[in-house]
C-alpha cells in the first residue's frame, strides 16, 4: 500500500513546469532549460532516441521490415508478448503442422534499426510429448538459423515491395 501511495499525487500544488517536460513541450511553453533534465535529456528523449533527433514519433530502434518479417514468419505460433521498444517478440507454445507430438516456443530479439543479419537473434525452445506431459527436448542447431534466414528473407521482400510502391 505504501508503494501505491508513493506513486500517486501527494497533493503537491506545484506549477505545471514542476513536472518533467519534453524539450518541445518546454520550448512551446517558453520555458528555459531548467524545465528539462540536468543533462539536457528529458523523459521524451527516451522514446525519441536522443535529444539531438527530431521527435517524429517513428523513432523505434528496431528495423520495421525485420519486425514485420518476424511477425509474419512466426504467425503459425500464438504470440505471448511483443515490445517494439526493446525489439522483443515472444511466442507462446505452439505446434508446427504435421508435428502434433512436439511444440515450439520462439523468442526474437531485434537489436538495431539496420537490416542486417547481426541485428537479429532467435532462440527456439522445444518440448516433446511424453504421455500426458511435455518434456524439454534439444533443438537442432540449424533451426534458429533457418528461422533467422526466413525472417530476413521476408524483411527484404517487404523492403523491396515498399520501394517499388514508392516508385
Amino acid at each position: 500500500m505504501t508503494l501505491l501511495a508513493a506513486c500517486g499525487d501527494s497533493g503537491s500544488t506545484g506549477s505545471s513546469n514542476s513536472r518533467i517536460l519534453s524539450r518541445s513541450e518546454a520550448q512551446a511553453r517558453g520555458l528555459g532549460d531548467d524545465a528539462v533534465g540536468t543533462d539536457g535529456s528529458t523523459v521524451g528523449d527516451i522514446f525519441s532516441g536522443g535529444s539531438d533527433q527530431e521527435n517524429t514519433g517513428q523513432s523505434l530502434k528496431v528495423n520495421k521490415y525485420i519486425w514485420k518479417g518476424a511477425l509474419e514468419t512466426l504467425s503459425f505460433l500464438p504470440l505471448s508478448s511483443t515490445d517494439p521498444f526493446s525489439g522483443v517478440i515472444v511466442t507462446d507454445w505452439g505446434t508446427a503442422q504435421g508435428a502434433a507430438n512436439e511444440r515450439f516456443k520462439v523468442t526474437v530479439f531485434i537489436s538495431d534499426e539496420r537490416l542486417t543479419t547481426d541485428t537479429l537473434r532467435v532462440a527456439v525452445f522445444r518440448e516433446v510429448r511424453d504421455g500426458n506431459t511435455w518434456v524439454s527436448a534439444p533443438v537442432q542447431e540449424e533451426v534458429p538459423r533457418q528461422i533467422e534466414d526466413s525472417i530476413l528473407t521476408r524483411a527484404r521482400q517487404l523492403r523491396i515491395a515498399e520501394a517499388e510502391q514508392q516508385g
